[in-house]
C-alpha cells in the first residue's frame, strides 16, 4: 500500500513538469533542517504520502484527500513554493485558483488515467462548497504535518473568516429536492420513449431509472453505488437486506423496501438475469452498456449530472418562468443531493431518528438530525399567529370595549 501511495503522486511531476519543486531541491523539509521530522520523508510529496497512508483503511477517503493534496502541491510547484513556505496570504490566492484554475488547458480536462500525459487535476472550476471542503481537508493535512515536524506552523489556523467554516460544522441540510420536484423528476424518468428507440436507448433509460431509484430508496454514497455487487442483496428470515461497506470501512445491513426489490427485479430482467440475485452471484450491480462491466465513480457521476441537466432543460421548456427555481435546483444537483433527498424524505415520512441514523450510517445522532425539517412547518404555523392583521383586530376590539364602557 505504501508503494502505491508514493506512486499516486507521480502525476504531479509528469503532468506539470515541475520535478525540482517536488524533489526537495529548494522545497519541502530539505530547506529547514532545524525541524525534527518524525516521518521518513525527504520531499513534500513523500511527506504528503505519509499523511495519506494514515487513511489506508478508508480508500475512498484516501482518494478524495489525495486529490486535494495533489492540487495544492501542483499549485505550489507552479508558484515555486514549498509546504514550509506557505503563509496566510497564499491561502486566499489558492482558494481563488480553485474557483478559476488558469490557464484551463494546463489545469482542466476530462477524466483520464493518471498515467496519461493528458491527465489534469480539475474537471472544471470548484463550487464555493467544494472549495470550502478542500480547505477543510488541507487544514487537517497541515495539522498532521505540524505534528510530524515537517512544517513549523499551520497557516489555516490564521483564517478567521467564519464564512469558510473551516471546522466543518454544518447546519441543516438544504441541498436536496423537495417532494413535489422529486415527484415530477421521477415521473419524467418514466416517460415513454420515442417510437423506434434503439435497444441501447431502452437499456440506458432502464439503467437510469434503477440508478436514481436505488439512490432514493437506500441513500447510498456514489462510491457505494459504483462498488455495489449483486450478491450484496441477500435474504434473511424472509426479508431482503442490502450489505454495504461505506465511509471509514463501516459495514452495515440496510432493509430493502418493497419498491427497491421491484426495481431490482426489473433491472435484472433488463440484464437477462433471474429475478432475484443468488448469495454468491458475481458481477457489479450497476453496469456498462455491455451488461457486464461495472460503472466507475466518474462515469456514474456524469450519468447523474447529465440526467439532472436533461431534466432541467425539459422542465424549463415545458413550464418556463413558473418553474425557474426548480430548474435551478436541478441544474445545481449532484449525486450527493440524492442521498440528502433520500434521508430528508425518510425523515419527513416519519422514520425514527435511530433508524434514519442506521440507514445513513452516521456515528452521531446530531449528524442525522440535520435532515429533520419537521419543526419548520410547526415553527411557520406558530409564527403566523403573529402579524399585522391580528394587531389591527386586537386594536379594534379594544376600541369597541372602550366605547361600550
Amino acid at each position: 500500500m505504501a508503494e502505491k501511495q508514493d506512486e499516486s503522486l507521480a502525476p504531479i511531476v509528469t503532468v506539470q513538469r515541475q520535478p525540482d519543486a517536488l524533489r526537495g531541491q529548494g522545497a519541502g523539509h530539505a530547506d529547514d533542517l532545524s525541524l525534527p521530522a518524525m516521518i521518513a520523508a525527504e520531499t513534500d510529496a513523500e511527506a504528503v504520502a505519509c499523511w495519506l497512508r494514515e487513511y489506508r483503511r478508508s480508500l475512498r477517503t484516501q482518494q478524495a484527500y489525495r486529490r486535494e493534496a495533489e492540487r495544492l502541491l501542483l499549485w505550489l510547484a507552479d508558484q515555486g513554493l514549498a509546504l514550509s513556505a506557505v503563509r496566510r496570504e497564499h491561502l486566499d490566492a489558492f482558494e481563488a485558483f480553485l474557483g478559476d484554475p488558469r490557464p484551463p488547458a494546463r489545469w482542466v480536462g476530462p477524466s483520464r488515467p493518471r498515467q496519461d500525459a493528458r491527465w489534469r487535476p480539475f474537471r472544471g472550476p470548484l463550487s464555493p462548497a467544494s472549495r470550502r471542503q478542500s480547505l477543510v481537508i488541507l487544514q487537517g493535512m497541515f495539522g498532521w504535518l505540524v505534528e510530524a515536524g515537517w512544517v513549523r506552523h499551520n497557516p489555516f489556523r490564521l483564517m478567521r473568516d467564519k464564512r469558510r467554516r473551516l471546522d466543518n460544522r454544518q447546519g441543516r441540510i438544504e441541498r436536496y429536492l423537495e417532494r413535489p420536484l422529486w415527484g415530477w423528476f421521477w415521473s419524467w424518468l418514466h416517460r415513454p420513449l420515442e417510437e423506434g428507440a434503439s435497444q441501447r436507448r431502452h437499456f440506458e433509460c432502464e439503467r437510469r431509472r434503477f440508478t436514481f431509484g436505488f439512490a432514493y430508496l437506500l441513500a447510498p454514497r456514489i462510491g457505494e453505488m459504483s462498488a455495489a455487487k449483486m450478491a450484496d442483496f441477500t435474504m434473511r428470515e424472509g426479508r431482503w437486506w442490502w450489505h454495504v461497506t461505506g465511509k471509514g470501512d463501516k459495514t452495515a445491513s440496510i432493509p430493502v423496501p418493497p419498491d427497491m426489490l421491484i426495481l431490482l427485479k426489473k433491472w435484472r430482467s433488463c440484464l437477462e438475469l433471474s429475478p432475484e440475485p443468488a448469495p454468491d452471484e458475481p458481477g457489479p450491480l450497476l453496469r456498462a452498456l455491455d451488461g457486464i462491466r461495472g460503472l466507475g465513480d466518474n462515469r456514474l457521476y456524469r450519468l447523474v449530472r447529465e440526467t439532472f441537466h436533461e431534466a432541467a432543460e425539459t422542465l424549463a421548456r415545458e413550464k418556463g418562468e413558473t418553474a425557474r427555481a426548480d430548474v435551478l435546483r436541478l441544474r445545481q444537483a449532484t449525486p450527493h443531493w440524492l442521498r440528502h433527498t433520500a434521508l430528508t424524505h425518510q425523515a419527513q415520512a416519519g422514520v425514527e431518528l435511530r433508524y434514519l441514523a442506521e440507514t445513513a450510517r452516521h456515528s452521531r445522532l446530531d449528524t442525522t438530525a440535520r435532515y429533520l425539517h419537521a419543526d419548520d412547518e410547526e415553527w411557520h404555523r406558530q409564527q403566523s399567529l403573529h402579524g399585522l392583521d391580528q394587531l389591527s383586530e386586537r386594536a379594534g376590539r379594544s376600541r369597541d370595549r372602550d366605547a361600550d364602557a
